[in-house]
């Protein structure tokens, strides 16, 4: 008699047999939600910080893996709205790289 979860490689209980594990490594979503708060730009630092388009565009991207890891199962093929907040980011920090987005400024000022 076969036990309806399987033991992944890694030693990880995985889905039901014959299906492939919806599970990220484990440990993954902590440090991308880690390192999206260390990237984060806060209100104290926007001033001096806002024309740096490296630094706004990393925001971004860790933002984009956040999303993805916290709300994508990446054994769907299709895609998901997950991996489409995800694009989106993504597609947002290649704006500042490629300094197709500039800061508006604030509204008050």
């Amino acid at each position: 008699m076969h036990s309806e979860l399987e033991t992944r490689p890694n030693g990880n209980a995985g889905a039901a047999k014959g299906r492939p594990s919806r599970d990220w490594p484990e440990g993954a979503q902590a440090l991308a939600v880690e390192l999206q708060r260390r990237l984060s730009i806060g209100d104290r630092e926007w001033h001096a910080l806002k024309g740096q388009r490296p630094r706004r565009a990393a925001e971004q991207l860790a933002a984009a893996l956040v999303q993805l890891l916290s709300a994508d199962n990446p054994a769907q093929r299709q895609p998901t709205p997950a991996r489409e907040e995800a694009a989106a980011l993504v597609e947002h920090a290649l704006g500042w790289l490629r300094a197709e987005i500039s800061d508006p400024g604030c509204p008050g000022h």
